[in-house]
């Protein structure tokens, strides 16, 4: 780009525009004295003001309130109740509600209670959904409660040796421990599986010890199994709780081996397990990732693959990078008289005059001989003693005074210092 050297500034003309200050590459330009002079003004600072950051800042902010409020109307809408799976309160495909439904209408007192009761007589029904999920001293004061009936879903061996002795689970008699849960033939004498025939049993299977009865074989084990532990009690112990849920209650004759294994005593007490509490199996610490939702990995998945898309996207080239010729030719004092506007506008006395003494300090610097210093700028002391050896006339303290003073408190001030400096420049080259 083809450019000219601005020469120095001359004084503004009465009522005309004011006049820009011409600065060297080394020295950012500055503005002249506007309709401000004459008005006493500390230096002003580059800082950003509460007024710019609002200005700057309030799409995004009124972006995230609308993302919050968009977050606080879906929560609100979205206040339908969870429950986990075969709770009785449910009325979803996976809760239990319906055959609660269906023993109080056959006259059973129902009771849905977190606590875990430990006095019962022999006249009561209590269904214990997760029981890994009981601490010791739990398992043992339900143990020694004696129940008419304690139904058991998924029990795990802690469980089963404080419960059921005996049972154990199949896996280890070498059968599979977990089976899918379809339709399965009872294949036993128990009185309620003979009444329903074939159910929707699976899950875990386990062996039924010496003394207890197995329905629904599958495999090398049984997904129920009953257990006498005396005085008229026993213990059920389910692999699956499924064909108790409301999806699979009308299927087979699911609900009647339901009735007939929750429906036997007067009185029936369900459980609710403690979802927060770590389940007791003895399988082991669990890892990291065990603790993450599948959907999560998906997502991360996508996160990952829109980044790569992402990056590929941006660093494609459309070619070789080629230079240009600019169809114009910009004058150099046009670069300048745009800059020292924005000083202008932005009231940067301060720095517009440290600029103008550090450029007129850098053209001195060689004309007098003075070396730089590691810094690049002249050494102030050596500069003011030279200027004062070449114009006697002009005592060191003024000249450092000139360029190293105070900043201008105006821009009279301002206009005053870049005339001094350019008297001092021609002094000094012509002496």
């Amino acid at each position: 780009m083809t450019s000219t050297t601005p020469g120095p500034a001359a004084p503004p003309a009465p009522g005309g525009p004011a006049p820009s200050v011409p600065l060297t590459p080394d020295a950012p330009a500055q503005t002249a004295p506007g309709p401000a002079a004459g008005r006493t003004v500390g230096t002003s600072s580059l800082a950003p003001t509460g007024r710019g950051l609002w200005h700057r800042s309030r799409w995004y902010l009124l972006t995230a309130a609308l993302l919050l409020l968009a977050s606080a109307v879906l929560a609100g809408l979205n206040q339908e109740r969870r429950y986990p799976p075969l709770d009785p309160r449910s009325y979803d495909a996976s809760g239990s509600h319906a055959v609660v439904a269906l023993l109080q209408r056959e006259g059973l007192q129902v009771d849905v209670t977190a606590d875990l009761p430990t006095r019962a007589g022999g006249n009561d029904t209590l269904v214990v959904p997760e029981p890994d999920l009981l601490g010791a001293d739990q398992l043992r004061a339900l143990a020694a409660a004696r129940h008419g009936r304690l139904v058991l879903i998924s029990p795990g061996p802690a469980a089963l040796s404080a419960l059921a002795p005996g049972v154990r689970p199949s896996e280890e008699g070498g059968g599979a421990p977990y089976v899918a849960v379809r339709s399965t033939p009872a294949q036993c004498a128990l009185t309620e599986a003979v009444r329903a025939g074939t159910a929707h049993l699976g899950g875990l299977l386990y062996t039924t010890g010496s003394r207890g009865e197995g329905c629904y074989p599958r495999g090398h084990g049984y997904p129920l199994v009953v257990v006498p532990t005396g005085k008229g009690s026993e213990v059920v112990v389910l692999g699956s709780g499924d064909f108790l849920s409301n999806e699979l209650m009308k299927k087979d004759g699911n609900a009647s081996l339901a009735l007939g294994l929750l429906g036997s005593q007067p009185h029936l007490t369900w459980h609710l397990p403690d979802y927060t509490a770590p389940v007791r199996d003895g399988g082991g610490d669990k890892q990291f990732t065990d603790f993450i939702p599948d959907g999560w990995r998906w997502a991360a998945y996508q996160l990952g693959i829109a980044t790569l898309l992402t990056a590929l996207w941006r660093a494609r080239r459309l070619g070789p990078v080629i230079s240009e010729n600019l169809p114009v030719v910009v004058r150099a004092a046009e670069t300048t008289e745009g800059r020292a506007r924005l000083y202008r506008r932005a009231k940067a006395r301060g720095r517009a005059a440290d600029a103008l003494r550090r450029a007129a300090a850098h053209r001195l610097a060689p004309t007098l001989g003075v070396p730089p210093t590691a810094a690049g700028a002249p050494d102030p002391t050596a500069l003011c003693a030279a200027v004062a050896d070449r114009l006697p006339d002009r005592p060191a303290g003024d000249v450092r005074a000139l360029l190293y003073g105070p900043p201008p408190a105006d821009d009279a001030a301002l206009l005053r210092l870049a005339d001094d400096l350019d008297t001092l420049e021609r002094q000094v080259r012509k002496p």
